[in-house]
């Protein structure tokens, strides 16, 4: 089959909030569709009913893209035209339309977009943050060891970081934030974005930490995070440099290297179990056998 008999996937943006958003495109592609997958039906519902669109809905959504994005791929397929949305902002951003759009691209399927509202640029370009160079994160792991490795790693970004994060672990990722890069690092945060009660705070990590020991968080949020500063930048990279050269060092010669620094020996055994991710156990085990 050609690709002109085939249907279009269509990814259409919804609003993340204000109903007022929804494009005249939007609205037009979603009545001429013949089908429309949302993550949630009833979510989705009380929006197609706002604009009086009856189109046919189906429910695609994380848990069940693996049996039901094959079924959509055999209607575009047999010609049928295909719109995706999510509950909220651009199908594929922090839900599962990547994968189809993945699988009708890899059939030959045209795949379009229509652009719409995003909550992570949103906030960005209201958040007083560098907007050339930026990265995406999303929605951080669910675990604190997870998030807390997943930061580690970003430490020494030099781009605007942009995060999802719910009301309920505002509170832990900031703090953990706090760990890791900082609480001197500027960071803004946006909620409710386009809605009556929309709200922008901006300072640092420990004054966010700060407002919400006093606040409770309520309503979804973007965290909009400064790049690493060049002092950050440099000092991480003469530990990485220093990391290489002590590579080829034993423990105990490590722990003597820390030593000859300044370090009292349990603060030296302490740090290079830190550099190499093991217990204190570890060292000083290794420290009694030599």
């Amino acid at each position: 089959m050609s690709n002109c008999e085939m249907g279009i996937l269509y990814l259409v943006a919804t609003p993340i909030g204000n109903l007022e958003d929804m494009t005249f495109r939007a609205v037009r592609v979603l009545k001429e569709v013949d089908i429309i997958g949302a993550e949630d039906t009833r979510n989705t519902r009380k929006l197609l009913s706002h604009f009086d669109i009856h189109t046919e809905m189906v429910s695609y959504h994380e848990h069940n893209k693996l049996s039901k994005g094959p079924e959509l791929i055999k209607d575009l397929l047999a010609g049928k035209h295909v719109a995706i949305v999510s509950d909220a902002g651009l199908p594929g951003i922090s839900d599962p339309g990547t994968h189809l759009a993945q699988l009708a691209i890899a059939e030959g399927i045209r795949v379009t977009p229509v652009p719409g509202a995003n909550a992570g640029l949103s906030a960005l370009i209201c958040s007083g943050m560098d907007t050339v160079r930026f990265t995406f994160v999303g929605f951080l792991p669910k675990t604190s060891k997870k998030r807390l490795e997943e930061l580690e790693g970003l430490k020494g970004r030099r781009e605007t970081l942009i995060f999802y994060e719910s009301p309920h672990r505002i509170k832990d990722v900031l703090k953990e934030m706090g760990k890791v890069l900082g609480e001197d690092r500027k960071v803004a945060l946006g909620r409710e974005l386009t809605k009556k009660f929309e709200e922008f705070m901006r300072g640092s990590i420990g004054d966010m930490i700060g407002y919400f020991q006093e606040n409770d968080p309520r309503g979804e949020f973007v965290i909009i995070l400064a790049g690493a500063d060049e002092e950050t930048v440099a000092a991480l990279e003469s530990q990485e440099a220093e990391r290489a050269e002590m590579a080829e060092m034993s423990i105990v010669e490590m722990v003597n290297r820390k030593m000859a620094e300044g370090l009292d020996k349990k603060a030296a055994m302490k740090e290079v179990a830190k550099m190499l991710n093991i217990s204190k156990r570890d060292v000083y085990q290794e420290m009694l056998e030599k």
